[in-house]
């Protein structure tokens, strides 16, 4: 067992007291076989009038918050503390026939899977000319192998930057420059995978970055990356920040099918442009030690 404490802070600040419409957080993490949510508080300030829980058309849980009354800054805390307990080797179970690249998905599953095998930039040629570098031009691709080089690529032949602002730029923009955030990587690999004929999806969450590894990067934030679906293994994690495969040191929060989708705190304001001084975010992510750990 490994429990991992999360906190996860979000500080909008104002230069004038302003009216706060609907503030929209996907900031609670989805239970699943590889973590469990033991606790979870989510505290906002000023309070709201009401706060309200939905899930997405992607199942993910939202919470939806009210208000009322002017304040200077809004502040949003979420805390959390999971079991996060995935295999240290993913598990590629793949089906025989989706062994080796190119294979078709059933095509009952092709159904549900359409939306998310549908390219967003299909004009952008690059990104098809890059993905193909991945394929044995001669034959037969090991779908596996294919998917773990081109999440490596990723990380050992892009720069890693941080850009507080929001958005995501498109994937064509990241191979040219050869440098983006998380975000702009997962996207970049969502569309190269498309491009093939893959299913793949956004995914937002929380990473833990030990000492062991000299520390990921990306830490201190919110983290991005994608799941590929694959006949056999179901979703599988793939991160090209940090070269990770499968769900190793990552808390899944939300999934999308695009990046829009999966803002961690979406929001707005009623008051003038000017008003607006800035946003402050900082993640904490730690090992949770207990009184076991230390026994010998």
């Amino acid at each position: 067992m490994t429990l991992l404490q999360v906190s996860h802070q979000t500080v909008y600040s104002y230069a004038t007291p302003v009216r706060f419409g609907e503030h929209r957080m996907l900031v609670r993490p989805r239970d699943s076989m590889e973590q469990t949510l033991e606790s979870f508080s989510l505290r906002i300030w000023p309070e709201p009038k009401a706060v309200r829980w939905i899930h997405d058309v992607f199942g993910n849980g939202i919470a939806i918050a009210e208000f009322e009354g002017e304040a200077k800054q809004l502040r949003i805390e979420a805390h959390m503390v999971l079991d996060h307990a995935p295999e240290l080797t993913p598990d590629f179970e793949i089906d025989t026939r989706a062994r080796s690249y190119p294979f078709e998905y059933a095509a009952a599953d092709a159904i549900d899977l359409a939306s998310t095998t549908l390219r967003q930039f299909p004009e952008q040629t690059e990104v098809d000319a890059w993905a193909r570098r991945f394929v044995n031009a001669g034959g037969a691709t090991n779908t596996g192998n294919l998917l773990m080089t081109m999440t490596y690529a990723i990380k050992e032949g892009f720069k890693y930057l941080r850009r507080p602002d929001p958005g995501t730029q498109t994937p064509a923009v990241t191979l040219s420059t050869r440098q983006g955030t998380c975000r702009d990587f997962a996207w970049l690999m969502m569309e190269a995978c498309r491009s093939l004929g893959f299913s793949a999806r956004f995914v937002t969450g929380y990473l833990y970055s030990p000492a062991r590894d000299g520390y990921h990067r990306g830490g201190g934030a919110t983290h991005a990356w994608c799941q590929v679906y694959l006949p056999g293994a179901g979703w599988v994690e793939f991160d090209p920040t940090n070269g990770i495969i499968g769900t190793r040191d990552l808390i899944r929060v939300g999934v999308a099918r695009e990046p829009r989708q999966a803002i961690p705190i979406a929001g707005t304001f009623i008051g003038s442009k000017g008003d607006y001084i800035g946003m402050d975010v900082e993640v904490k992510v730690e090992r949770v030690v207990s009184l076991q750990d230390g026994m010998g």
